[in-house]
């Protein structure tokens, strides 16, 4: 897991199909509310590039900006309502464990993925034809990293620092809001 990073740099070289399957496979096995597996992926690669461009024309400029490289653009997308009809109000929280277990299994497989929420959900909803019900989560590149000498200065900047994580205290607490837990000490 701490292996795991978001680069944008990414080699322009093809995702073997068979680790594909296997990034789709972790992601089916993620956990969920009531066993609803509320996730969707949409795949485009480069060698489709009618599809490829469907995904990459939703991005958002910025990241349009280093995307270009990579090979794979996924979408992600969440069932909103139970087989019943009613609500499901952890299918974000689920389709985004299956994102993780596929990002893990990326890295597992010597690749990188960079989950992004900077893309035009409306455009996205409509030019993949998404049906109603469904909600676009996050686009998500995958591919093997790539030279970051190959990026604007900016971008190679932001490349090379350093990750940081909150401190544990800022993120767990006992059963009451904002007071710190006894299992921190």
């Amino acid at each position: 897991m701490r292996r795991r990073w978001s680069p944008r740099a990414f080699d322009e070289r093809q995702v073997e199909p068979e680790k594909l399957r296997s990034l789709f496979e972790a992601a089916r096995w993620a956990p969920s509310s009531n066993n609803e597996q509320p996730w969707r992926f949409l795949v485009a690669t480069k060698e489709r590039k009618t599809e490829y461009d469907r995904l990459f024309n939703c991005l958002l400029e910025g990241n349009q900006k280093w995307v270009y490289r990579v090979p794979v653009l996924l979408l992600s997308v969440a069932k909103l309502l139970f087989e019943d009809g009613l609500p499901n109000r952890h299918s974000l929280h689920d389709t985004g464990m299956a994102a993780e277990n596929l990002v893990l299994q990326a890295t597992a497989l010597g690749l990188a993925a960079h989950q992004m929420a900077g893309f035009r959900i409306d455009q996205a909803r409509a030019d993949c034809q998404i049906a109603e019900g469904y909600e676009p989560v996050a686009m998500i590149a995958v591919g093997y990293a790539g030279d970051p000498a190959l990026l604007s200065e900016h971008l190679r900047a932001r490349e090379a620092q350093p990750r940081v994580r909150k401190p544990l205290s800022e993120l767990v607490y006992s059963a009451t809001w904002e007071q710190p837990s006894s299992l921190l000490r």
